[in-house]
C-alpha cells in the first residue's frame, strides 16, 4: 500500500540587513604602529618591522572601504520583548516637589550655619590634639602652631629652638590659616554630606582626612623637604581624622531645609521678579 503525501511549495522569507564586513586590518594597523614607537626606545629592527605592518594594515583596510565598501547580509529575526512591571501605578515627582519636572537633588540640605558650626567644632578638635602633640613630644604647645606657620612661610623654620618659643607673628598667621581653612572645609562638608545618604560620617570623617592628608604629604615631601622631616604624621593624620568627624558628626545633626523645588530658576537665582510669588501661591490655593 503506498500513501501520498501531498506536498506544497512553501517560501522562507527571511529578513536581513546589510552591515559593514568584519575586518582586522585596523588592528594589524595599530600593532604595527606600537612597534615603530616601541623601536624608538629599544631598536630600529622593531621599528622597521613595524612600519611593514603598519603599511599592510592600511593597503588591507583601504581595500576594504576602496573603491566599494564591502558589507554582509546578517539575518534578523524578528520579536516583540514583553516589559513587566510590579507597580500599579506611575510614580509622579509632582508628589514630592508639586511640579511635573525631574526633581533637583538633593531634596534637603543643611543651612551654611552648619558647615560653619562644622568646621568651628572641628577646629577646635584639631587644635587640641595638635597642642597635645607639642605637650608630649617634649617640644611644647607653640611648636606645632610655628611648624604650621612655616608650611606657609619657609622662610620662619629656623632651628628647633626658635620653633619651641612663642612667636606673635606666627601665632597670629597660625590662627587665621587654621580658622580661614577649617571654616572653608566645614562648609564643604555642609554641601557635600546631604548628597551621601548612607555612611556620611564614614567618609567626610575618616576617608576624606586620610586622603587629603596622603595629598599633603607628597606635596610637602616636594616643596619642603626640611618641613617634611619635622612633622609628625601620625599625629598629623589623628588630627585630620578627629577634625573630620567631629566636623561630619556637628554637620549631620543639624536640621535640614527643604530645597527651593517648587520656585522659578529666576527667583532661586537671587533675580528680582515682582509678582511672581504671588502667582505662585495663586496656583497652589487653585
Amino acid at each position: 500500500m503506498s500513501v501520498e503525501v501531498p506536498t506544497e511549495d512553501r517560501i522562507a522569507v527571511v529578513e536581513t540587513v546589510r552591515l559593514p564586513a568584519p575586518t582586522a586590518w585596523p588592528l594589524v594597523l595599530a600593532f604595527g604602529m606600537t612597534l615603530v614607537f616601541s623601536g624608538l626606545l629599544t631598536t630600529a629592527s622593531v621599528s622597521i618591522l613595524g612600519a611593514i605592518l603598519a603599511i599592510c594594515g592600511m593597503v588591507g583596510w583601504f581595500r576594504d572601504v576602496l573603491p566599494h565598501e564591502k558589507h554582509e547580509a546578517v539575518p534578523v529575526s524578528p520579536g516583540t520583548i514583553p516589559v513587566f512591571t510590579s507597580r500599579t501605578s506611575v510614580a509622579r515627582i509632582d508628589l514630592i516637589t508639586h511640579e511635573p519636572h525631574r526633581a533637583r537633588l538633593p531634596l534637603e540640605i543643611y543651612p551654611v550655619s552648619a558647615g560653619v558650626k562644622g568646621g568651628m567644632a572641628g577646629a577646635v578638635v584639631m587644635a587640641i590634639l595638635a597642642v597635645g602633640y607639642g605637650v608630649f613630644s617634649g617640644h611644647g604647645v607653640w611648636y606645632p602652631i610655628n611648624l604650621l606657620a612655616a608650611g606657609f612661610f619657609p622662610g620662619s623654620l629656623t632651628s628647633t629652638a626658635e620653633l619651641d618659643r612663642f612667636q606673635w607673628d606666627a601665632f597670629l598667621i597660625a590662627t587665621a590659616i587654621h580658622l580661614i581653612t577649617s571654616l572653608l572645609v566645614g562648609l564643604l562638608y555642609g554641601a557635600m554630606l546631604p548628597m551621601l545618604a548612607h555612611r556620611a560620617v564614614l567618609l567626610g570623617g575618616v576617608v576624606a582626612p586620610v586622603l587629603w592628608s596622603g595629598l599633603i604629604h607628597s606635596l610637602v615631601d616636594y616643596i619642603n623637604p626640611e618641613l617634611n622631616r619635622r612633622i609628625d604624621w601620625l599625629w598629623f593624620v589623628v588630627s585630620q581624622l578627629g577634625f573630620g568627624i567631629v566636623a561630619g558628626l556637628v554637620v549631620s545633626k543639624q536640621q535640614r531645609i527643604a530645597t527651593w523645588q517648587h520656585l522659578p530658576f529666576a527667583i532661586r537665582a537671587g533675580i528680582e521678579t515682582p509678582g511672581a510669588m504671588d502667582e505662585r501661591r495663586d496656583e497652589d490655593r487653585r
